[in-house]
C-alpha cells in the first residue's frame, strides 16, 4: 500500500470493533495467528466482496484476535481512495471500495509475521519463509511474473492471487528477460523471499499487484436478487420504492403495512423529544425526555422509520449514506438513494437517476444547486460534546432535511411531509 498522503486519515476504532479497553490474551505472541488462504476468495474470515459492516462483524466475534483495527479513509474525499481496515499487529489490511463499501482486495504486507494455511501446507510467519521456491512448490508452476524496473518489485500471478518479490537493485538484469522467470537463487545464494500478497475476484483474469495494479481489483458482481446497494426511490412528500423488492412504501403507512412490505425491523426504540423543539422557550422537557413517536431501525437497509406515537402512522424516513467520519458509520448498511421531485412523473427508471436526482455521491453545494439555498444550518453534536468527528451541519426544505458533514459530503437524509 502507498504511504498515506498527510490528510488521509488514520483512526483507531475500539469502539466500533468491541469495549475500548481490551486486553491481550495471555500467552498469545504478538501477530502469530494463521489463516486459511484462499485464492481468488479470501482470508481467514474474510471473502472477496463481503461488506464493511459484514467484516466488522466478523472482527467483534475475534475480539481477542483482531483487538487492535485502524480504519483509514480520505477524509475530504471519501469517494476517491479505498476505505481500508487495517490489523497491524498482523500484517495485512483489507481495502473495500468505497462506493459499494465491499471487498475488493487483501494485502498480507508482512508476510513474516502473517502465517497462511493452504491445503495442509503452512506459508509466511516466522517459521516458514515465503520463498520463490517455496511458492512455486506449494501453488505449482505458473507464468512468468511481471518485473516493475521503477519498484524493483517481480510479481508472480496465480487466478486470484498474486505474489511480490523484491529484487535487488545489483541483481535487476536478472529479471529482464521475464519469459525465462525469476531465478531461484541469486548470484550472492539469497533467494527471493515475497514481501506482499494479495487476494482477490479471480472472475475478470485480472493480474492484481503493488501500484498500478492494485488499481484492476474489483468487487465480484452480486448474486441475482441480491438486496445489498438496492436502488431506494424517494419522490418528496409521497413514498419510499424499492426497486428489487418492488415495495412501496408511502407516508401514512402503518406498521403492519412495514412488516407486510419490509419484514420484521432489525430494532424498535422509542424517539427522544425532538432537539428542535427543545430549544422552544416554552417547552419544559429536559434533553432527555422521550415522546410517543417510535423508529423503526431496519440497519441491513440503512434505513430507520418513524411512526407517530398516536396514530400510528409513517411520518418521517430517515436514510443513512454510512460514510467513514460520521458517528453512525459502521451501524448501518449505505443506503443507495435516489431522491426527486414530487413534480417528476412516473418513477425514474433504475441506474438513470438524472443530474437533477439526489444519490448519496451527491455533495452540498450539488444540493443547493438542485433545490436552491438551504438557509442558515442547525447544529448537530449526535448527542455527545466529546464526537471525535465533530459536529454535523442540518439543513432543511420542504419535506427534506440534510445532515451534512465538514466535507460537504451528505450523511443522512429526513424525508418528511410538511
Amino acid at each position: 500500500m502507498q504511504p498515506l498522503p498527510q490528510h488521509q486519515r488514520s483512526v483507531a476504532m475500539p469502539a466500533a470493533v468491541g469495549p475500548a479497553a481490551r486486553r491481550r490474551c495471555e500467552g498469545t505472541a504478538l501477530g502469530a495467528i494463521t489463516l486459511d488462504l484462499r485464492p481468488g476468495l479470501g482470508i481467514g474470515p474474510f471473502t472477496i466482496g463481503m461488506p464493511i459492516c459484514e467484516a466488522f462483524a466478523q472482527i467483534e466475534h475475534q475480539p481477542s484476535i483482531y483487538d487492535v483495527v485502524h480504519v483509514k479513509y480520505l477524509d475530504e474525499e471519501p469517494l476517491k481512495l479505498d476505505i481500508v481496515i487495517a490489523f497491524p499487529d498482523h500484517g495485512f489490511h483489507l481495502r473495500f471500495d468505497p462506493w459499494s463499501q465491499r471487498l475488493r482486495v487483501i494485502e498480507v504486507y508482512d508476510v513474516k509475521r502473517l502465517q497462511m494455511r493452504y491445503a495442509t501446507s503452512l506459508i509466511g510467519g516466522p517459521s516458514a519463509l515465503a520463498t520463490f521456491l517455496a511458492v512455486c512448490n506449494l501453488f505449482g508452476p505458473t507464468y512468468p511474473g511481471i518485473h516493475d524496473k521503477e519498484t524493483g518489485v517481480y510479481t508472480l500471478f496465480y487466478p486470484g492471487l498474486s505474489f511480490a518479490f523484491p529484487i535487488p537493485t545489483q541483481y535487476a538484469d536478472c529479471c529482464h528477460d521475464v519469459s525465462a522467470g525469476l531465478p531461484l537463487e541469486f548470484p550472492d545464494g539469497t533467494t527471493p523471499v515475497t514481501c506482499r500478497v494479495s487476494v482477490y475476484d479471480s472472475s475478470p483474469d485480472n493480474k492484481v499487484g503493488v501500484g498500478s495494479l492494485m488499481k484492476k481489483a474489483s468487487v465480484p458482481p452480486l448474486p441475482a436478487g441480491n438486496l445489498y446497494m438496492e436502488e431506494v426511490h424517494a419522490k418528496l412528500g409521497e413514498e419510499l420504492w424499492f426497486t428489487i423488492g418492488g415495495q412501496h412504501i408511502p407516508f401514512g403507512a402503518s406498521p403492519q403495512d412495514v412488516w407486510t412490505e419490509l419484514g420484521r425491523p432489525c430494532g424498535i426504540h422509542q424517539k427522544q423529544v425532538d432537539q428542535m423543539v427543545i430549544h422552544s422557550a416554552s417547552d419544559p422537557r429536559p434533553r432527555t425526555a422521550l415522546c410517543g413517536d417510535y423508529f423503526y431501525n431496519f440497519f441491513s437497509r440503512g434505513l430507520d422509520i418513524l411512526f407517530d406515537g398516536q396514530t400510528h402512522k409513517i411520518k418521517k424516513f430517515v436514510l443513512h449514506t454510512n460514510y467513514p467520519g460520521h458517528s453512525d458509520f459502521n451501524s448501518y448498511i449505505k443506503c443507495n438513494f435516489v431522491i426527486y421531485d414530487a413534480n417528476v412523473q412516473g418513477p425514474v427508471q433504475v441506474g438513470n437517476a438524472s443530474s437533477h436526482c439526489i444519490t448519496p455521491s451527491t455533495k452540498w453545494e450539488q444540493v443547493k444547486e438542485i433545490l436552491g439555498d438551504g438557509g442558515r444550518a442547525a447544529i448537530q453534536t449526535q448527542g455527545s460534546m466529546n464526537n471525535p468527528f465533530g459536529s454535523t451541519f442540518v439543513y432543511g426544505y420542504q419535506n427534506v432535511a440534510f445532515e451534512v458533514m465538514k466535507n460537504g459530503y451528505i450523511a443522512t437524509v429526513t424525508l418528511f411531509r410538511s
